[in-house]
């Protein structure tokens, strides 16, 4: 994604020789995105994507590419991994932890229709059903005890109004994550991040998931939601599409069946996906860091959406 970290061909033809992927003939920084350095990289055998990690330490990235390599032996569409000639899939470069994976075929699909939305809708419950017995636990570090931590960095820079919203909404999260309800909510790895540029196809047929880098063990709901959120509205203003949001709803729910629990809880799980992106847009924004190739998303498109969701009465699961 943003480079901070560069990569040279020739730092990369030498460190490549340990993988079974033969020369590297080129690489080419990833400018989207705010998180990791990634690079597209071509070899001997094909192309790849190369991803060094900025915040991960090596210790905690093995959830996230055994849970792609889990995913994948499962049948979902995702990057497998590539292990060196010990068997790693994770090893330094430049200081950073480093990892390849395979590069997915495909398109960013960023003008959704109700079909794009129901393809992903049925992926995405597939995926929860097949991550149910992957064994590394590990929670989403952008989670409750993340925005209960950040949240006072960020208030400082807000207008009164703007502060009182985030405190108020992320008061509102802590009690709800202390309800019976929440508590009962079906859960296990999730992606957490899926947003357009995060799903590839192939003219209208779903060819895979990418970017696991902010997954974690949370609701599958709240996985939902953040989909929702994304690939369900209007960007200008933030409103639900509801032909795009039934699609994907009646997808995953005939994979998977919603619970009674979870149909209270989705106003509440839309809410804390809007607030989540907001409170990391904020935080990006006023504390940024340096990258090569840099910019920061616009606080203000989750404000928009966390407003609507408070008052708005969701689509039914």
């Amino acid at each position: 994604m943003a480079v901070f970290t560069p990569v040279s061909l020739e730092q990369l033809s030498d460190w490549i020789q340990q993988f079974p992927l033969g020369r590297a003939r080129s690489i080419k920084g990833i400018s989207s995105g705010i998180e990791n350095s990634n690079f597209f990289i071509s070899t001997d055998s094909g192309e790849y994507v190369l991803t060094l990690f900025e915040k991960l330490h090596i210790e905690q990235l093995p959830f996230y590419l055994e849970l792609m390599r889990h995913l994948a032996q499962r049948g979902i569409p995702v990057p497998a991994p590539v292990a060196n000639d010990k068997g790693a899939i994770v090893t330094l470069l430049n200081d950073k932890p480093a990892a390849i994976v395979s590069k997915l075929e495909g398109e960013s699909q960023l003008d959704p229709q109700p079909l794009h939305c129901a393809a992903l809708g049925d992926m995405l419950a597939r995926m929860h059903l097949a991550g149910k017995d992957f064994k590394i636990l590990q929670p989403n570090l952008r989670g409750l005890a993340w925005w209960l931590e950040t949240t006072p960095s960020v208030l400082p820079f807000l207008p009164p109004e703007l502060a009182s919203l985030l405190a108020d909404e992320v008061q509102y999260q802590k009690d709800f994550a202390a309800t019976a309800d929440y508590r009962a909510l079906p859960r296990g790895p999730v992606h957490a991040d899926l947003f357009r540029n995060n799903a590839m196809f192939v003219g209208e047929r779903l060819s895979g998931i990418f970017d696991f880098y902010f997954a974690g063990c949370d609701t599958w709901l709240f996985d939902l939601a953040v989909t929702v959120n994304d690939w369900c509205v209007d960007l200008d203003t933030g409103a639900l599409d509801l032909a795009r949001a039934e699609a994907m709803l009646s997808a995953y729910r005939a994979v998977r069946p919603f619970s009674p629990a979870e149909g209270v809880a989705w106003q509440p799980m839309l809410r804390a996906a809007a607030l989540r992106f907001w409170l990391s847009r904020l935080y990006d924004f006023y504390l940024p860091r340096e990258a090569e190739m840099l910019t920061p998303h616009d606080p203000t498109h989750f404000e928009r959406i966390l407003r609507l969701r408070i008052k708005e009465t969701p689509p039914a699961l």
